[in-house]
């Protein structure tokens, strides 16, 4: 079951190689608006644990069961692809060795742009942007991985 905030404790873990070895980890992220966008929508800055920044050239994203680079999410081939409202993005960030078990404070920078919301407040590397979403707590949480 879905959690009521953006960023999600369920999902949050280490990520394995093929080897074994931890390769990365993963954090769950959901939609809070009252519609799924589409893929080519989707606008993401970075995933911040522990104040260290983790941004898209690091990062892939598994969207209705496929692994997409950031990149391949903007390509016009893909804009038919529908983030469905309640479903999970999960986030793998490349980090060898992955996170420390205990707590972290987990922070993700993502949002969706739309044809109805003026331009300066679509860019999420805008002032407008941190008025909004800045210290949500939905965006921001403490986790534990075990």
């Amino acid at each position: 079951m879905m959690e009521i905030e953006a960023l999600q404790y369920k999902g949050f873990r280490n990520l394995k190689d093929e080897n074994g070895d931890i390769c990365g980890f993963q954090v769950g992220i959901r939609f809070v608006a009252y519609r799924g966008p589409w893929l080519s929508q989707f606008r993401f800055a970075y995933v911040k644990v522990d104040d260290v920044e983790y941004g898209p050239d690091v990062c892939t994203f598994f969207v209705n069961g496929v692994e997409y680079t950031y990149a391949e999410m903007l390509k016009p081939e893909n804009w038919r692809v529908k983030v469905q409202m309640q479903a999970p993005i999960y986030i793998h960030v490349k980090k060898e060795g992955g996170l420390a078990m205990g707590c972290h404070r987990v922070s993700v920078k993502f949002s969706e742009i739309a044809s109805y919301i003026p331009e300066r407040m679509d860019d999420i590397n805008s002032e407008m942007f941190e008025m909004m979403h800045g210290n949500d707590p939905a965006y921001n949480r403490d986790m534990i991985i075990v």
